[in-house]
């Protein structure tokens, strides 16, 4: 019996697998049963090993069929066509996915990019799933819950042209449909809508960005928007922003200089007094960094802090230590746009095929639009009584829902965690502590 168990909830032990079983699950998924949960390691390393186990040396791949017969199957190697170098301009929700980010490591639900990376293999553009495969580079990270309007990716792709007929953009249309052959194999929540064929010489998605634009959505309410107004704009120039962000000890950051070139607090829609958004744009950004801000600007906006705060905090004379304060909610915020020089975008040619993976799209949208009437009906007809409660503040974090508290504590007044350099020689000590007890010598003294 297959040890795989589609009831089963914890990883699946592919190294105790045999050879034949693996085979057979292969064929299973062939033929369209179960998938192995979401939350087994991304990077599939029992279909790796298969793979090695079974290479002849060619290039081709040992398979059984059904009636228990080994043929070759030619495995596809990026290295025996033609390939070019583009980037591609996506969206995706952000809320069904662990953030954008391929993770080797388990998670709860997939990245953005596993689902992008497995599309590419699915279509034969890249050879595997394995982003170091394909020179792959992303313009900005989000975390789970987060999403995004204008991402940008670059990477290397199978070509139907030749290095020199790519040069020619007389030749463009016989080169591959890469946004419409992507969408249609991708879930409706991602959705590529522009190709650069060729971006500028040494060009990568990360590096090559000459700004990131986030926008964070929130309802008015009973906030004070002018205070907002005048908070926000304070962000703007270069500031130390090691009190607006989550410190990572991993990562071992020790630079927090960061340069906003715009920050407004602005209507969502031009007609409407109900929803605005925090708009935002900067050269890079910290972990969590617009949460943060965004938290603090709930506070000024409840007049529970004053706009002055902001001053405060980027003083780190005054402020050595973040002080412990909840980030904003996650699903408002949108990785909104990055901007490229010298990178021209085009968009799919062929309509008929667009309009087959729009189609998705607008039944997703027609989903979303459907339960938000009727939420708003069972609201309206259940919430009889909406005064707040008197003995208690409720703390906006952008959820809908907020944080109730007796309370409300001054940041200034606030227990702080770590500095940075703290942070990171904690973790350096238990990184040598690990290692010690894994009897692993670290080569450094």
């Amino acid at each position: 019996m297959s040890p795989y168990n589609k009831d089963r909830k914890e990883e699946i032990e592919y190294e105790k697998w045999t050879k034949k079983q693996l085979i057979k699950r292969i064929l299973e998924l062939e033929n369209g049963s179960p998938p192995v949960p979401q939350n087994i390691a991304q990077n599939g390393p029992a279909l790796k090993t298969l793979a090695n186990d079974n290479d002849n040396g060619n290039g081709n791949v040992a398979i059984t069929t059904e009636n228990g017969q080994l043929k070759k199957k030619k495995v596809f190697n990026l290295e025996d066509h033609n390939s070019r170098l583009i980037a591609l301009k996506f969206a995706y929700l952000g809320w069904n996915y662990q953030g954008l980010a391929f993770q080797k490591s388990e998670t709860d639900l997939p990245t953005v990019e596993y689902q992008i990376l497995k599309a590419l293999n699915l279509t034969k553009m890249v050879s595997g799933i394995d982003p170091a495969n394909c020179s792959f580079s992303r313009c900005g990270r989000t975390d789970k819950g987060v999403s995004a309007m204008n991402q940008v990716i670059s990477l290397k792709v199978r070509s139907n042209l030749t290095p020199e007929e790519q040069k020619d953009p007389t030749n463009d249309s016989r080169e591959l449909d890469y946004v419409n052959i992507l969408n249609q194999v991708l879930p409706s929540d991602i959705k590529f809508h522009a190709v650069c064929l060729r971006p500028p010489v040494g060009f990568d998605a990360r590096f090559s960005c000459k700004y990131r634009h986030y926008k964070y959505i929130f309802e008015k309410r009973n906030l004070d928007i002018k205070a907002m107004s005048i908070a926000a704009s304070k962000f703007e120039g270069v500031h130390d922003f090691r009190n607006f962000c989550k410190i990572d000890g991993s990562k071992q950051i020790t630079n927090f200089i960061r340069e906003i070139f715009s920050a407004k607090i602005e209507k969502l829609k031009e007609n409407d007094d109900d929803y605005y958004i925090f708009n935002l744009k900067g050269s890079a950004f910290l972990w969590h960094q617009v949460r943060c801000m965004m938290a603090i600007l709930f506070s000024i906006g409840q007049k529970l802090e004053k706009p002055e705060i902001i001053d405060d905090l980027m003083n780190i004379e005054k402020f050595p230590k973040k002080p412990v304060y909840a980030m904003a909610h996650d699903i408002p915020l949108v990785y909104y746009d990055c901007e490229f020089d010298d990178v021209e975008w085009t968009t799919p040619l062929n309509v008929a095929k667009e309009s087959r993976s729009n189609a998705g799209l607008r039944a997703l949208k027609f989903d979303y639009n459907l339960k938000s009437l009727i939420s708003n009906m069972m609201y309206d007809t259940s919430v009889k009584h909406r005064a707040e409660l008197e003995d208690r503040i409720t703390i906006n974090n952008g959820d809908g829902k907020g944080r109730n508290s007796k309370v409300y504590v001054p940041l200034a007044n606030r227990d702080s965690i770590d500095t940075p350099e703290v942070i990171n020689e904690k973790w350096i000590t238990k990184r040598k502590k690990r290692k010690l007890e894994d009897g692993e010598d670290d080569g450094n003294e």
